[in-house]
């Protein structure tokens, strides 16, 4: 399975918000983001990069 940790983002800062990330939903603004135990996130803001090799998303912080 592939798993990502998901990053914030916001006013120059990274921050990682999750680690294994098994899904994600995008609904308009917001990123609902699914860890592997199946605990969710809502986050606001907009994906800027999905690195497979790095094992990580970028999330650009709203």
């Amino acid at each position: 399975m592939c798993e990502l940790n998901a990053i914030l983002v916001q006013d120059g800062k990274r921050e990682q918000i999750m680690e294994s990330v098994t899904r994600m939903i995008v609904d308009g603004d917001f990123i609902e983001l699914t860890g592997i135990f199946g605990e969710k996130q809502i986050v606001p803001g907009s994906i800027i990069e999905v690195n497979f090799s790095k094992g990580e998303t970028i999330i650009l912080g709203k």
